[in-house]
């Protein structure tokens, strides 16, 4: 069933563990994490860059498709569509009026007071459709860090649901060694009292992702790590089967690759037979 994050984010921040939110490439990677996900009895965020709306053909199109697997493999967790990373109030619209129950408006580019104000008119939106809303501080390029004093102001602010802050963290993978800020991390969550969400979280080691929901994480982004455990099993596929054309079966080959990977994070987050 589609919920918005706001109960569950609550219920894992207050219970010391992180709802998983996988970004989908295709309708394929929908199934593999809601089935995976049904497995483990772990509610899940499926994240939605624009990049696959545009792959996919529309808000609508990606809705219609969860929708559907939803209902067609009975699943019972509770799931949220979400839209990651979007950069104005527009696309937040769409995203709502297709109905998604939750979006990230990211203005981590702009200046202090246009991100707060555009924040505030996609929360407006959002509230009066029942969806929750994310906002960014900071850059997620492993540069920066989100500074204390200005988180406080923009949850007080704005009221966002739930905010991603910058703590060294990046998207894709790391290069060398990976240093993240978990003193700021710690007083950024005491200083804004709502759930934080940790970008980049792909191949961090054990100790790093529990130490982050430890510190107040209650939502972990993961892309990088499916997409580069699919590729590996559909390239030895491959090299096995080089007169395989069929794009069903090439795709499909990384499927317990896709479902390996999700149950571990589930585990390793704690939403492991979390479903209430």
């Amino acid at each position: 069933m589609l919920v918005n994050a706001n109960e569950l984010l609550r219920k894992a921040s207050k219970e010391g563990y992180a709802i998983p939110a996988y970004n989908i490439n295709n309708m394929e990677w929908i199934k593999y994490i809601l089935e995976a996900c049904q497995a483990d009895k772990s509610p899940v965020i499926l994240a939605v860059t624009l990049g696959t709306i545009k792959y996919f053909g529309g808000y609508k199109v990606v809705f219609n498709v969860v929708n559907s697997l939803i209902k067609s493999l009975n699943i019972t967790v509770p799931v949220v569509l979400h839209l990651d990373h979007a950069h104005n109030f527009n696309e937040c619209k769409m995203a709502i009026d297709s109905g998604f129950t939750s979006v990230m408006f990211d203005g981590s580019s702009l200046d202090f007071e246009t991100n707060v104000k555009i924040t505030n008119e996609v929360i407006e939106y959002a509230k009066a459709h029942n969806v929750s809303v994310e906002a960014e501080l900071g850059s997620l390029a492993g540069e920066g860090h989100t500074d204390l004093q200005e988180a406080q102001w923009f949850v007080s602010q704005t009221n966002v649901d739930f905010l991603a802050p910058s703590i060294g963290n990046r998207h894709g993978f790391y290069r060398g060694e990976v240093k993240l800020d978990f003193d700021l991390l710690g007083a950024i969550c005491k200083a804004v009292k709502v759930p934080l969400v940790l970008h980049g979280a792909s191949f961090l080691d054990e100790n790093k992702i529990k130490t982050a929901i430890f510190c107040g994480v209650a939502k972990i982004n993961i892309n990088t790590d499916l997409q580069y455990s699919w590729s590996l099993k559909v390239k030895e596929y491959l090299k096995t089967n080089p007169d395989v054309y069929d794009p069903r079966l090439i795709i499909s080959s990384g499927e317990e690759a896709i479902k390996n990977r999700v149950r571990y994070n589930n585990n390793l987050f704690g939403s492991k037979n979390h479903e209430n």
